[in-house]
């Protein structure tokens, strides 16, 4: 008899959570995604985005970091591409997206602004870069030789002599 009321109680729990539990509404799945990210400023990005399951209608995209970006279908998703300027001072810009059913969602874009060097660091001009240091390289390998060279033509006159 008492399993009978256990087992009736815990129907009676899973008639509540499944009745209480909400029906996801397909038009709720809204996202938007930026990559890279972060991303260097005056690089190009990616935007993907969802406003619903048919994804069959253009979207907008809103940010500091770059302005409006109209995205379009694509394979299921809604998608777009813009440059942030090169000009744009680093920080975390927020991205929204804008539905035409609605529907909104937003990320966070971390754009870093690296200065970029123009040219390498000046740190000397190596053993095979052109210039003195190869002449001086070369100039010491015909020393050498020749040392080399009167020193074996000296011993054979000096073993010559004896």
């Amino acid at each position: 008899m008492r399993g009978h009321r256990v087992l009736a109680m815990l129907a009676l729990v899973a008639v509540f959570v499944l009745v209480g539990a909400a029906p996801v509404r397909a038009g709720e799945n809204a996202f938007v995604e930026v990559t890279p990210n972060p991303a260097q400023a005056g690089t190009r990005v990616s935007i993907r985005a969802s406003c619903d399951n048919n994804n069959n209608r253009q979207a907008t995209v809103q940010s500091d970091a770059f302005g409006r970006v109209v995205l379009r279908p694509d394979n299921g998703f809604l998608t777009g591409q813009v440059t942030i300027p090169g000009s744009k001072e680093p920080g975390d810009y927020r991205v929204d997206l804008r539905c035409d059913n609605g529907n909104t969602a937003n990320t966070t874009l971390t754009v870093l602004n690296m200065q970029q060097p123009t040219k390498g660091p000046a740190t000397g001009g190596g053993g095979t870069a052109g210039g003195p240091g190869s002449l001086l390289l070369i100039g010491g390998i015909a020393a050498v030789a020749l040392a080399v060279g009167f020193g074996f033509f000296g011993s054979r006159r000096s073993g010559a002599g004896a």
